[in-house]
């Protein structure tokens, strides 16, 4: 019997694909979710962990919502492709309970000083390492949700893969131009 080579081309959809549908779909699927815990979430001591992992999830989503506004403010050229994936990341917090709402995301881009009492972080100079940095850090709290998929709830844990799908897509976009 002859030896056939396999063919190296993926049979599957590209990657490409994948992350865009996955930036596309974060909204839809976070429709479907709230800020307050799901009944099975209440059982036994899992309660205050997932009380924990939620709140952190929100103060992530509200830092990295921090981050976009401070690279808007120093590069406003940025907005046009900024602005959604800022808005995304607000109802993040809000779907973790976070405090702030979707509709204060444009005041809070017109001033982000004033959006928080934690200093803006800093922004480089360049709109191509500005972007870079907040790729990095979509990554940095993509990572640090799936992470705490292994110990968190059912709900939560759906939540916190929506979210962190959302992000992956994030840091695709971000980092398009690159390629």
């Amino acid at each position: 019997m002859p030896f056939t080579p396999l063919s190296r081309t993926p049979s599957g959809p590209r990657r490409r694909s994948l992350l865009a549908g996955a930036a596309g779909t974060g909204a839809v699927l976070l429709a479907g979710c709230s800020a307050s815990g799901s009944s099975s979430e209440a059982v036994g001591g899992s309660s205050s962990a997932a009380a924990r992992a939620r709140a952190r999830a929100a103060r992530d989503s509200e830092r990295l919502a921090q981050r976009y506004e401070a690279v808007l403010a120093a590069h406003p050229a940025l907005s046009g492709r900024l602005s959604p994936l800022l808005a995304e990341v607000v109802r993040h917090a809000e779907a973790f309970g976070g405090g702030r709402r979707a509709s204060d995301t444009a005041s809070a881009s017109a001033s982000s000083a004033s959006a928080s009492a934690a200093p803006s972080p800093e922004v480089p100079a360049t709109r191509k390492e500005a972007l870079a940095e907040l790729a990095a850090a979509e990554r940095e709290v993509t990572d640090r949700r799936t992470k705490a998929l292994v110990d968190a709830p059912g709900e939560l844990a759906r939540l916190l893969a929506s979210v962190a799908a959302a992000g992956a897509g994030h840091a695709f976009l971000l980092t398009e131009d690159e390629k």
